[in-house]
């Protein structure tokens, strides 16, 4: 996993992941915050507050600590990942908040994330070598998030209609991509994954749960309608696990780190489909409100 080669092809295939999502966002997506104030801010509040403190408490509770600590609140900190539209889509979530959501999400991911790992390290780790908000580390995050998904922006923009022919086939070749970089991240440290996996499969399902409990139940408390509350519990309960795996390899130059990503990303499928089944059965005449 520290070859050359891997090197280049984990930043690349995240590159195509974060580039197909870029093909689906314009511009209107963030100025679309202003539509759904209430349901983003409750949303962006759980994602960016509520999550990590709730996976802080997890990994306490678990004992875990470490590289796999650290690894598991970079996993908390991560934006949504483009599942997410999909799950909320068959679900009857409003799909147009998941997208703004995305989008807003993975333009704070760029400051979130340097500031979730770096007290992640003082406290598991506390060896000096967080990432904080050194410049170099600040600028890597915001080539691996951003550069691919301005990209993908622009040729939507430029080629609308190649963009749109090309949406299904991308958000697949995305799908095969992800799969493929979980598939590597545990292969290349199947040590360290056989010898936690009770701890970081246990961990992982129950934020998983907790996240699409948390991103549904806190928005309808405060009277958010139906759809907008599914849209949020998928925003908030499926995370980008090629995000964290290729951060804690390229960025943070830790293996082991990119684990408890890789064993999300393969487990929150399962939850994830279970709530899109409940919601999508238990739904009473209720439309969902088609992508903008």
């Amino acid at each position: 996993m520290g070859s050359m080669l891997f090197a280049i092809a984990l930043p690349l295939a995240l590159g195509i992941v974060m580039f197909g999502l870029g093909l689906t966002l314009t511009v209107d997506d963030f100025a679309r915050v202003a539509r759904f104030p209430k349901a983003a801010l409750i949303a962006l509040t759980c994602q960016l507050i509520v999550l990590p403190a709730l996976c802080f408490a997890l990994v306490r509770l678990f004992g875990l600590d470490g590289a796999l600590a650290v690894g598991m609140m970079l996993l908390a900190a991560s934006p949504g990942g483009t599942s997410a539209n999909l799950f909320s889509h068959i679900a009857g979530g409003n799909v147009a908040l998941n997208i703004t959501l995305t989008a807003v999400n993975s333009v704070l991911a760029v400051f979130t994330l340097p500031i979730v790992v770096g007290l992640s390290y003082s406290v598991f780790l506390d060896d000096g070598t967080g990432i904080g908000l050194q410049p170099g580390k600040f600028l890597q995050v915001f080539a691996l998030v951003l550069v691919p998904v301005v990209l993908g922006m622009t040729v939507r923009r430029l080629f609308a209609a190649w963009a749109l022919r090309m949406h299904t086939a991308v958000k697949v070749a995305a799908a095969v991509v992800l799969a493929l970089v979980v598939v590597a991240a545990l292969v290349s440290e199947f040590d360290a994954f056989t010898e936690h996996v009770g701890q970081l499969g246990v961990i992982a399902l129950l934020l998983c749960v907790c996240s699409l409990l948390i991103g549904y139940a806190v928005p309808r408390a405060f009277g958010v309608a139906r759809a907008d509350a599914i849209a949020a519990g998928m925003e908030i309960g499926v995370h980008n696990a090629a995000l964290a795996i290729t951060i804690a390899v390229t960025v943070l130059g830790n293996e082991t780190m990119a684990v408890p990503g890789a064993v999300y990303g393969f487990l929150m499928n399962i939850p994830a489909a279970l709530a899109t089944f409940l919601f999508a059965r238990s739904r009473r005449g209720e439309p969902a409100r088609a992508p903008a």
